[in-house]
Formats: structure tokens, C-alpha cells, sequence
């Protein structure tokens, strides 16, 4: 059974599902729903407007997923009717085509629907650009390329590096094909038929859970993106090295042979006009030695009674797939700069392996390189899975980042003081999280901590 592939579809669709109230409103508010240029807005409006707007960017939702009717103005559900509730207004556009790496629509259709609210509600004396996934990558360019209109950046679970995002899918996929399955007729970019290597590739990784040669290389796919052994939002880091394995595969499967697999890529590629990823000049052995879950892989290695240098020299002898400069070029001309036109507060869970943390450290040294250091906070919550919030935390994070927009001044974010905050919170449903695995919502503790991310193994640059 695709336990884990199903769970992140009812995810994706519960984020995107029109959030039900969950009490009933203080103050009635104004909606309006509507089309511009083919892609769908959402707006809601507090009667006693604060003068605050924040502009939402959804995640990506992976070609061929069934999702219901709706344009999701938050990263948590219970986090858009609190909003209202206190006089903020909302608002997303769906971006046109809705699924798949919309990126370069998503910043035409975020504006367009800011334009529409400022000629039809009225100027925000402050507007947030928030996001989750690729939409904090959204969000955070968003601000970049309209830093008149934009005073602060949320970004939740984020990518930033999107080249970097598909070249660790193409690493990933090619250690699978080569070690697990080669030859099975796997096409891992431009393929013609993208279901049937999607289909082999999720085959593969089921099949090599089943045994400790199969689960030690997928340990090597896993290091070879740093990809955390921590899948579950419910449950603390797994100790046991099965369970590690088997959870780090579990975002091998569902975030890079399902959701920017062959599948994913037949939707890119055509936006790019070719592929952008490669492996041409990448020293496996070399990326391995640098990887923050080499020692998992070694663990799996010598249970298994395998020899890892020797796959590790059977994937650097083995051909390599290079990328369309054009496309490559386009690619990476959506990534954020790093320029900090306004403060941008990211927030990551430790275990993501969907959106690794690697990539928050990534955009940290754009910054430094770019921008302005004292304009970013960087937090993160000891807990497993993508984006796996409450909506205490994103309300905690969004009121933390108005403090500074508003004062000039970061307020304190240590971890006790957010947690703090958090728990003033009502459990339900503000401190509900979702869990992938489970498929369902439990209360859960506060849980910033103090963290520093490994570094990217496979920036854009």
C-alpha cells in the first residue's frame, strides 16, 4: 500500500479545502471571489479592517492530484478565521493552472490580486507576503521584485533554491535507478511515458524496504540529498535504524519519485523549455563525505553486509544527465536574490524532507551575500514532517514579523518566548497539527528549538 503517498494527498487537500469556521466571528466580514486573467482569487475582508493584508502563496500541488474546490488564504486552517477575527484581511489568488510548478504565474497573479484590492477595498497600510512550500519561495521573491508594495515576508517550510530542489530529485532518482533498478527502463528527465517511471520508481522503493540491501540504498539515495529520517509530525525522531530508513524513504517515494518525479518533471520541463537539472561533473563520493546522514547510510551499509564504496564508484562511473543551458538558466531565475527589501521571518520543522532545511541555510547565505542580515530571522520547530504547523505557530511567527515591520525592531525570538506564546493559545484547534503519516490532526506541544541546518548539497551555484 502508498500509505504515505495517500497521506500526502489528503494533506494537500485539506490545506487547500476553504477553511471552515471553527468559532463563530466576532465581527462579520466582507468576501469576494472572482477570476482575473484565468486564475482564481479569494478575498476576505474584517468589517474593522486594521489596515493589515496578507497575501498568501499556496504550496505545490503535484500534477494528477484530486483537490476540492477552494483558494486557501493561510498555511493552517484555524489560522484564517483568528486573522479575520482580529481585523486583518486575506487574500490569494490560486494561480492560473493551479497545480504543478506554477512559480512564474504565481508572481503575475499575487500582484494582479493585490491591485484588485487596492482598487477595490482600499491601500494596505502594511501588507505581508506569506507563503508555504514553493509558495514561501513565492512569497519571498513576491517581496523582491515589488519591494514598494511589499513590508514583510512570512515564509513557511519553504524552497528556496529551486534548482537545488530538482537537482537533489534528480540525485535521489538516479541512485534508486542505478542501484535498485537498472534495468528497468527508468527515464528520469524528458521521459515518454512519465507515469510508467513514476510507477517503477515508487515500485522500487517499496520493494527495497523489504530487505537490508534494499534499505541500505536507499540510506545512500537519502544521505546523497540530506534527507532527514523523520517523516512522522505525531511522533518523536525514530532511534531504530529500520525506522529511520523506512521514514527517510518514505520522502524518497512520496516527495521525489511521486510529486517531483518523471510525473513532476513533465510538467516542468515544458514551463522551462527543457531540463534543468544535472549530475554532470557531481562527485557522488565527494557529495556523500559532506552529507548530515552519511552515518545512517554507513549503519545501513554494514548491517547489510554491503560495500559502500563500491556503489558509491559504481554511481560515479555511471553516465551522467546534463541539463539545457536555457532551461537551467530560467530555472534559476525564479530563486530569490537574497536582497531583503523588507524583513522576512522563515520558519522549518526540523524532520522536513519535502522542503529540507538545508534550503533556509541556503537563502541565509544569499542574504549575507546580497542583502541585509539584521532583516532576516530564521526559526524552527523540533518536529517531523512538511510543513507540519500549528496555527499557533504561524500566528505567533505573523504577529512576530508585524512587530518588527512595524517598530524597526525584532522582538525576542527565543525559542522559550515563542513557545510561550504558543501555548497561550487554545489547544483546539490552534495547536492541532496534521500529520501525514496518520492523516490525522492531534494537539501537540510547543516546539521551537534551537537548530542549525547542514548545508545544501546541491545549490543552483
Amino acid at each position: 500500500m502508498r500509505r504515505l503517498w495517500g497521506a500526502l494527498a489528503a494533506v494537500l487537500a485539506v490545506l487547500l479545502a476553504v477553511p471552515a469556521t471553527t468559532a463563530a466571528s466576532e465581527q462579520p466580514h466582507r468576501s469576494h471571489h472572482g477570476w482575473i486573467n484565468g486564475a482564481e482569487y479569494r478575498v476576505e475582508v474584517p468589517h474593522r479592517w486594521n489596515g493589515t493584508l496578507v497575501l498568501y502563496s499556496h504550496g505545490y500541488l503535484p500534477p494528477g492530484l484530486e483537490l476540492p474546490p477552494g483558494v486557501a488564504l493561510s498555511a493552517v486552517p484555524a489560522t484564517e478565521q483568528w486573522l479575520l477575527d482580529h481585523g486583518y484581511a486575506l487574500a490569494a489568488s490560486d494561480f492560473r493552472g493551479r497545480v504543478g510548478f506554477a512559480v512564474e504565474e504565481a508572481l503575475e497573479d499575487q500582484i494582479a490580486v493585490l491591485d484588485w484590492f487596492e482598487a477595490n477595498v482600499g491601500t494596505p497600510r502594511t501588507t505581508v507576503s506569506s507563503g508555504m512550500s514553493m509558495g514561501g519561495g513565492i512569497a519571498t521573491v513576491l517581496a523582491e521584485r515589488n519591494p514598494h508594495r511589499i513590508d514583510g515576508v512570512l515564509s513557511q517550510c519553504a524552497e528556496y533554491d529551486f534548482t537545488g530542489t530538482w537537482n537533489t530529485a534528480l540525485d535521489i532518482g538516479f541512485v534508486v535507478r542505478e542501484l535498485l533498478a537498472p534495468d528497468a527502463g527508468i527515464e528520469l528527465v524528458e521521459a515518454a511515458d512519465p507515469q510508467r517511471s513514476t510507477d517503477l520508481l515508487i515500485a522500487t522503493v517499496n520493494d527495497a524496504l523489504t530487505t537490508p540491501e534494499g534499505r541500505a540504498k536507499l540510506a545512500l539515495a537519502g544521505a546523497l540529498g540530506n534527507i532527514p529520517p523523520w517523516y512522522s509530525s505525531h511522533d518523536p525522531e525514530p532511534a531504530e535504524l529500520v525506522e529511520r530508513i523506512t521514514q527517510q524513504a518514505g520522502w524518497t517515494r512520496d516527495a521525489y519519485s511521486w510529486g517531483i518525479g518523471p510525473n513532476g518533471r513533465a510538467d516542468l520541463e515544458p514551463r522551462a523549455g527543457g531540463n534543468p537539472s544535472w549530475n554532470t561533473g557531481i562527485d557522488y563520493s565527494r557529495q556523500f563525505a559532506r552529507s548530515a546522514y552519511a552515518d545512517l547510510a554507513r549503519k545501513a551499509y554494514r548491517a547489510a553486509g554491503l560495500d559502500l564504496r563500491a556503489d558509491l564508484a559504481r554511481l560515479d562511473a555511471a553516465p551522467r544527465i546534463a541539463a539545457d543551458p536555457g532551461a537551467r538558466a530560467w530555472l534559476t531565475g525564479l530563486n530569490p536574490k537574497g536582497t531583503t527589501p523588507a524583513p522576512v521571518l522563515t520558519t522549518h520543522t526540523i524532520g522536513d524532507g519535502g522542503a529540507i532545511t538545508d534550503q533556509a541555510r541556503w537563502y541565509a547565505e544569499q542574504v549575507r551575500r546580497f542583502g541585509d542580515p539584521g532583516d532576516l530571522r530564521q526559526l524552527y520547530l523540533d518536529r517531523g514532517g512538511h510543513c507540519s504547523f500549528s496555527a499557533a505557530d504561524e500566528i505567533v511567527a505573523l504577529r512576530s514579523l508585524l512587530r518588527r515591520v512595524e517598530s524597526g525592531h525584532w522582538p525576542d525570538l527565543r525559542p522559550r518566548e515563542l513557545n510561550r506564546a504558543v501555548a497561550g493559545f487554545p489547544a483546539e484547534p490552534y495547536q492541532q497539527v496534521f500529520d501525514l503519516v496518520s492523516q490525522e490532526a492531534r494537539v501537540m506541544p510547543p516546539g521551537f528549538a534551537h537548530f542549525l541546518p547542514p548545508r545544501f548539497l546541491r545549490p543552483s551555484a
